[in-house]
């Protein structure tokens, strides 16, 4: 039986991670994963492939609506649906395939397979081989939650590993869930064509994210044939043919409502994927929601036994499970690495995107914190007027006294990218003031938050 520094069970993002970065610090390391391919839900059924489909679906929205502003005419434009999954595709392997690569740069042995405790130091494969490790990382990601009413057949009744591969533009597509997935996913289809209805309990889109930016995003999303039911429960879903699918919803009022639709996507959220590792062989505790408990250095109840990502307590995030993979190592070694969970940024990859850092405005009321607010519009952007992207705002909230920063959000062209700028303010606890004083190249979509940061203090110069 091979003996390990450490053993990481699960190779997305925190996963993999977790392992480079042990293998860079001295440790003997080996990671299992249970699919025939490296990276997680991410890499292969998440983050990857659904941004490959959200690029391919705004170029072609683009070519449809935006070329003509530019005098690039074109004649009979068509969606080639198979040819953007082909795309989809081929991105996912190459990046699933430079992981690997990464593996054998850094020496780290690779096992594929169901990995399952034998013992708090002991793992098996697949119930046949077994390896031994000093310390292991639990990895393992989340799963998709189903309603037990709703059964996803990945045919017509769609989780978002279906709707990734779906082969067909949608008629009429009804999305259970308001959130990051359920946006995004429908916004591929929305500017493909497709009549979005999404029907959510929440009383608006992405609502755990600062209330301004839902209503932002269900008043850019109406343009591509959005529809809403907000404050609606899904009472069941049922073939009425092969091809129509009947949806019973009970809505605000308390009133049954039925609507028809050709596709149907569940995304109503993640749950830890914890199922068949054993754990209770062991004696790992959970909390009441199945998550891993663990302490400060992302040790479990059991000695040796550690846990990251989306197993543990906290936002289901990519990049948030790869810095606590880091540090969860770094504190192995003695090193006084930490997570700063409040500068962790959140994205939604619709167009406009959506990105947020820090508190939101209902965050601080509930908080009863004193604070200010600035705001600048893209209408108001040069940068923005070139490129006809007009929709969004930047808004920044900062402490009444202080003026420190206390959260950034953004809804508008390149906020994915933007939101990094508010981060490193944050982390290094800068005030409103410092990033209005930044020299912002101009003409650029940053110089928003430059302008929304200025407005804080009643002195934007461009609105």
């Amino acid at each position: 039986m091979k003996e390990y520094d450490l053993i990481v069970l699960g190779s997305g993002p925190g996963g993999y991670e977790a392992a480079i970065r042990a293998a860079q610090l001295g440790f003997k390391t080996a990671i299992i994963e249970k699919r025939k391919t490296l990276g997680g839900t991410c890499l292969n059924i998440g983050c990857i492939p659904s941004k490959a489909l959200l690029e391919s679906s705004e170029l072609f929205h683009s070519a449809a609506h935006k070329f003509e502003l530019h005098g690039i005419s074109h004649e009979k434009l068509k969606i080639d649906v198979k040819k953007m999954l082909q795309h989809k595709n081929s991105v996912v392997k190459a990046t699933t395939d430079g992981l690997s690569f990464l593996m054998k740069k850094n020496k780290i042995d690779v096992y594929y397979g169901y990995g399952r405790f034998e013992s708090s130091h002991v793992l098996s494969i697949d119930g046949k081989e077994k390896i031994e490790g000093v310390r292991i990382i639990i990895a393992t990601g989340s799963e998709v939650v189903s309603l037990p009413h709703i059964p996803i057949d990945e045919k017509r009744i769609l989780s978002s590993t279906g709707a990734l591969d779906l082969e067909t533009t949608p008629k009429h597509l009804v999305v259970i869930g308001g959130g990051v997935i359920g946006v995004e996913l429908g916004s591929v289809f929305g500017r493909l064509g497709s009549k979005v209805t999404v029907i959510d309990v929440m009383p608006g889109l992405i609502a755990t994210m600062d209330r301004e930016l839902g209503r932002g995003l269900e008043k850019v999303l109406k343009k591509i044939q959005f529809d809403y039911a907000f404050e609606s429960k899904v009472t069941s879903v049922s073939y009425k043919d092969e091809k129509t699918l009947k949806i019973t919803y009970e809505d605000s009022s308390k009133e049954l409502r039925t609507i028809e639709a050709d596709y149907v996507l569940s995304s109503i959220g993640r749950k830890a994927f914890t199922e068949g590792l054993n754990l209770d062989k062991i004696g790992v505790k959970l909390d009441e929601k199945g998550r891993i408990e663990v302490d400060e250095d992302f040790k479990t109840n059991i000695e040796g036994v550690y846990a990251i990502g989306d197993v543990i307590k906290g936002i289901m995030l990519a990049h948030k499970a790869s810095e606590e993979g880091i540090v969860c190592v770094e504190r192995m070694k003695g090193r006084k690495s930490k997570v700063n969970y409040g500068v962790i940024p959140s994205v939604v990859y619709t167009w406009p995107e959506v990105a947020s850092v820090g508190r939101s405005e209902e965050d601080l009321k509930r908080e009863a914190v004193a604070y200010k607010v600035g705001k600048f519009s893209f209408k108001a952007s040069a940068r923005a007027r070139v490129s006809d992207d007009l929709d969004g705002f930047i808004k920044v909230l900062a402490d009444e006294k202080t003026d420190e920063v206390l959260g950034v959000h953004m809804i508008g062209p390149r906020s994915a990218d933007m939101i990094a700028e508010a981060v490193l303010a944050m982390e290094y606890r800068a005030s409103s003031e410092d990033i209005g004083m930044m020299v912002h190249p101009h003409p650029t979509f940053s110089e928003a938050l430059k302008e929304a940061s200025l407005d804080v203090h009643g002195e934007s110069i461009n609105q």
